[in-house]
């Protein structure tokens, strides 16, 4: 019997790792991977969004065209799908340009669609592909405790998991091509829901006349647990709607979700309400805030 093929050791000595995409989570991410030895070459559209790790030691690159003939391991988390199909498979793309037995990772929330298409793309130029999309917000980036969701050839998976390893404590292979996206998909319909309970306990925990710190105290570790209530609930008592994920990202995955849902003949009351709302909130200029400004739909 032939022994089964071991996967390889990515390791500091043999890796040159391509991160694009600094922005929020993407900064973390590439600096725990920095931190742990790896070289690290960053590319981001507005160059300034990448100088902290530039000072740390990553190299700068011009283009995604450069991170392709330059690094081995490419990771990606940019905005939105049409910048994923540009970085991937545009006239500077690391598909493009890429160069045999090098390793992509998109951990963009992007279309399950368009993550089996690019797979197949880069199959066909001999570039292993995974779409690895991320859950945790700018706390679970910085605290390198993502839960990560894995799509692609699972040998592959394999040798990327200690690289994984360095940036989430919850890595699960889901299975073929675009599976990590439809995951997160998954992720995304769940999180809209809880996003409108969330809310709505805290405003009225504020009109019964009740201390809402008091109330967390009390429910976070009750059945109404959740992540949202946890950590975004006391960003909102405090005023603070600074983007740990943006709405505007947030509506970009409902959309891709609500379509996929549509596609399968499933009705999504839920998560269809809540895009109404954040539709509404991105309409009087909160696009750029944090999820947790949902609680400012009550004070329209």
């Amino acid at each position: 019997m032939v022994e089964k093929e071991r996967s390889i050791m990515l390791t500091p000595e043999n890796t040159r790792i391509g991160f694009i995409g600094t922005g929020v989570m993407g900064k973390s991410m590439a600096g725990h991977l920095l931190d742990s030895g790896y070289p690290v070459i960053v590319y981001n559209r507005t160059k300034e969004k990448a100088e902290e790790l530039l000072e740390k030691g990553a190299a700068w690159a011009e283009s995604p065209k450069e991170i392709a003939e330059k690094a081995n391991v490419i990771f990606t988390i940019v905005g939105y799908p049409q910048d994923v199909e540009r970085v991937y498979l545009g006239e500077e793309g690391i598909v493009t340009n890429g160069r045999p037995d090098t390793y992509v990772i998109d951990m963009t929330t992007s279309t399950p669609t368009l993550a089996e298409k690019i797979y197949h793309v880069a199959k066909e130029k001999g570039i292993h592909a995974v779409d690895a999309p991320v859950s945790g917000g700018d706390v679970g980036a910085k605290e390198a405790r993502l839960s990560i969701m894995v799509g692609g050839d699972k040998e592959v998976y394999e040798t990327l998991e200690p690289l994984f390893k360095l940036l989430g404590k919850n890595i699960v292979y889901q299975g073929k091509a675009g599976a990590g996206q439809h995951t997160k998909m998954c992720n995304q319909i769940a999180i809209a829901s809880n996003m409108i309970g969330v809310c709505e306990a805290i405003v009225y925990a504020e009109k019964a006349g009740l201390d809402p710190e008091k109330v967390l105290t009390s429910i976070t570790s009750g059945a109404a647990g959740s992540w949202s209530l946890s950590n975004l609930a006391p960003r909102m008592i405090k005023g603070n709607f600074e983007p740990g994920f943006f709405i505007k990202h947030f509506i970009k995955d409902m959309t891709i979700a609500l379509e996929e849902a549509e596609a399968m003949g499933m009705e999504t009351p839920g998560l269809d309400l809540a895009k109404r709302m954040y539709d509404s909130l991105a309409q009087n200029g909160e696009e750029n805030s944090g999820t947790q400004a949902l609680y400012k739909y009550w004070q329209q």
